[in-house]
């Protein structure tokens, strides 16, 4: 086993970052291929709380190489914030994390666009993070957006500026701001994080060329992905496992596997069709057991029972090798538990995941209840040890999918994880890589 795509299964928040993190130690690079700063990849070690917004979950282990590809939106002032924050806690980038030359900007006017664009909406809205996201893949899309590259070619730079705020500005006349601000400020960050900038594609490339194994990371997940989730209620990037190709500039040739990450039950954050969400009691105790909120906006997720439609679906789009279940524990104290198997519309049972956001949102899910085990999970570390009925719901949520589950995770820390259940053959790859010094 080589190189391996991670990606979310459901609507992001699946916990890719720890899954990550437990991962790094068996590759030799980590690269983040898609999203902006919207993304809250969380990871706790000994105790200790790390939320990382741009970097790759990877950059907590000292001795890999990081890459940020020109997939993701940069936002600088965040960037250079959270290089800052890894440095105080005693982790440091330099020489072993670099960012894009082609990935794109997000500058302040993104930001006032975004925010303008929602107020718009009305009840409309997207449920968007406001942090300029959309816009700038708008502008990468539109071919005028400013990329890593331009923050240290001044002229070209200047130039780019002028041109975005006067087209921004004859369709939003309410977006107000100081180009000569965002000028000295751009190219100032510019000079500043200039030690990170490369040829990423390039980096890669060569490293798997001379043997080097590369794991790459997703953000948000595959029902927000821009193609393929519930449009229009998703992020403006391709979150599946094709867009760790183009997000990189690594030829599909080269990815060996994907893995899927999705939680025990199900959430997401924001407007659109959730058909199994829980609006009683225990939809509210699954959130303040799972501490169901933004890493990036603290924002309260909207939580459901597991929809196996879903995960099948992401399955079929990532061509999943094998499902990562997270926070097993939190339902540790439920006494029945349900499973959505399938949709009803208009009485009659699909035979697919729905297409319009319309359909979805008329949707009738199909549940299986099965008796909850009622007994602590938390920290358990061997699939034994599970309680019968736990591996029981485990089983069931493998055959509904068409997927082994490789990877169970039984709390936020690094080590409250069973990996490799058995008859995984993620086992068998990993045992290929064996874990490097990190």
């Amino acid at each position: 086993m080589a190189n391996l795509v991670v990606v979310g299964a459901q609507w992001g928040d699946e916990g890719k970052g720890k899954i990550v993190d437990l991962l790094t130690g068996h590759f030799d690079i980590v690269a983040r291929y898609q999203g902006g700063h919207n993304a809250g990849h969380t990871v706790i070690i000994n105790g200790r709380k790390y939320v990382l917004h741009l970097l790759p979950a990877g950059i907590l282990h000292p001795k890999k190489i990081c890459v940020i590809g020109n997939g993701v939106v940069v936002d600088p002032i965040a960037l250079k914030k959270e290089i800052e924050g890894l440095a105080a806690a005693g982790i440091t980038c330099k020489g072993r994390f670099y960012v894009s030359y082609r990935a794109h900007v997000i500058l302040e006017y993104h930001r006032l666009v975004e925010q303008g664009e929602e107020a718009r909406r009305g009840e409309e809205r997207i449920g968007t993070t406001n942090r300029g996201i959309g816009p700038a893949y708008e502008d990468k899309m539109g071919r005028r957006g400013v990329r890593i590259c331009d923050l240290t070619n001044p002229p070209a730079l200047r130039r780019l500026l002028e041109e975005n705020i006067k087209a921004k500005q004859s369709t939003t006349p309410e977006i107000h701001v100081d180009i000569d601000q965002i000028f000295e400020n751009a190219q100032r960050l510019g000079e500043e994080l200039s030690e990170y900038f490369a040829d990423t594609a390039e980096i890669l490339n060569r490293n798997i060329d001379e043997g080097k194994s590369v794991l790459f990371e997703g953000a948000q997940g595959t029902l927000l992905d821009v193609d393929h989730g519930t449009y229009p209620y998703v992020t403006a990037s391709n979150a599946t496992a094709g867009g760790a190709c183009t997000g990189t500039g690594v030829g599909p040739t080269r990815i060996d596997g994907v893995i899927g990450i999705s939680k025990a039950y199900a959430t997401r954050v924001g407007e659109g069709a959730f058909p199994t969400e829980i609006l009683d009691e225990t939809g509210e105790n699954i959130r303040q057991r799972g501490q169901e909120y933004g890493a990036s906006t603290g924002r309260p997720r909207r939580c459901g029972w597991f929809d196996a439609v879903v995960v099948r679906y992401s399955r079929l789009i990532n061509s999943l090798d094998s499902l990562v279940i997270t926070k097993l524990d939190v339902l540790d104290a439920l006494e029945e538990i349900k499973i959505c198997v399938g949709y009803r519309y208009k009485w009659k049972l699909l035979q697919s995941f729905p297409p319009e956001i319309r359909v979805l949102g008329q949707c009738q899910p199909e549940y299986l209840t099965v008796k909850g085990w009622n007994q602590k999970t938390a920290g358990v570390q061997n699939y034994e040890q599970l309680p019968g009925l736990a591996q029981d719901y485990l089983k069931r949520l493998s055959d509904l999918v068409g997927a082994e589950i490789s990877v169970v995770s039984t709390g936020p820390d690094r080590n409250e994880t069973i990996v490799a259940p058995p008859h995984s053959h993620l086992d068998s790859w990993l045992s290929l890589y064996p874990k490097r010094i990190s």
